[in-house]
């Protein structure tokens, strides 16, 4: 199967310029043969914004007008897309990724892990624990982003049965996450990862670029540079991905990372730890990650 990552510039608050240019990449990826288009994070939006009340005006519902869009075209490409967007419900907003393809809007993944930083200092935390959706050709899951520094993040849609991991990000300068981080989520899951990054400045923030489809075996399929707004292509074997046994040498050498996995272990993991580091950003950060505290800021805001 071919699938692409689309690194793009994405303009703050300019939703209709924004999904324009989506669809305009879109098809360009799909007449090129993708199955699978993977957008950035917040592509429809843009990113750095400085409350909740600002962000408002270019969130919507999904399903909502540009998702029904983005459907639309999907059906008449035969192709399945992952686009990063801020999407409502009632009060609360996320920062959240729909999917749509031929059967139309699949529904969206929502980031469960927020860092301090852009949107996610105010919107609420996903409430979607990693669903797993049937795209044209593989099972697909999500990470949004800071989600996949968490290597549980990457585990749970494998368990699941995802076969591609679809990650739409807008990692700034200084993150290390393009060199290292989605190599290991590849490898350790034996899963295919494609990941789509921005490019460009906005509001004091430069984005790093680096998008990259990589193989199962954490090899680097496809990777774009620091600046250039582009379309990744790679050939992936999706049904490859579900073979989890690596064989070096026949009867001598094998392994499955996921068959060897021992739960009864690792039940630490599970359980909650104190969140010291929630407590030294201050008590306004700690609110923003209440799901009531959004719901009163957005009801304080809007008129």
């Amino acid at each position: 199967m071919k699938v692409a990552a689309v690194q793009m510039d994405v303009r703050i608050l300019d939703k209709d310029r924004n999904v324009k240019k989506v669809l305009e990449y879109l098809r360009e990826a799909a007449r090129d043969g993708a199955k699978l288009v993977v957008f950035p994070e917040c592509a429809l939006t843009g990113y750095c914004f400085t409350s909740l009340e600002e962000a408002w005006p270019v969130s919507e519902t999904v399903p909502g007008p540009s998702s029904m869009t983005l459907a639309a075209i999907a059906k008449e490409l035969d192709a399945t897309a992952v686009v990063g967007l801020l999407e409502r419900e009632g009060d609360r907003l996320y920062n959240a990724a729909v999917v749509v393809g031929p059967r139309g809007v699949l529904g969206t993944y929502r980031k469960v892990h927020l860092p301090f930083l852009g949107i996610d200092r105010f919107v609420a935390p996903g409430d979607k624990p990693f669903p797993i959706f049937q795209g044209s050709a593989a099972k697909l899951g999500i990470n949004i982003c800071f989600d996949c520094s968490l290597p549980e993040s990457g585990r749970a849609v494998k368990l699941q049965g995802a076969q591609v991991l679809a990650i739409p990000t807008n990692w700034p300068v200084g993150s290390d996450s393009w060199q290292h981080t989605v190599k290991a989520r590849a490898l350790e899951n034996h899963m295919i990862v494609v990941a789509a990054d921005r490019v460009g400045e906005e509001r004091g923030f430069r984005f790093a670029g680096h998008s990259q489809i990589i193989d199962f075996t954490g090899s680097v399929l496809s990777e774009a540079g620091e600046t250039e707004e582009t379309i990744l292509f790679g050939e992936v074997d999706v049904a490859a991905a579900d073979n989890n046994r690596v064989i070096r040498v026949p009867g001598q050498w094998e392994f499955d990372r996921i068959a060897a996995r021992r739960p009864e272990m690792y039940r630490v993991i599970t359980e909650p730890q104190p969140a010291r580091q929630a407590a030294s950003r201050g008590p306004e950060a700690q609110d923003s990650r209440e799901p009531a505290a959004v719901g009163e800021k957005l009801k304080a805001g809007r008129h």
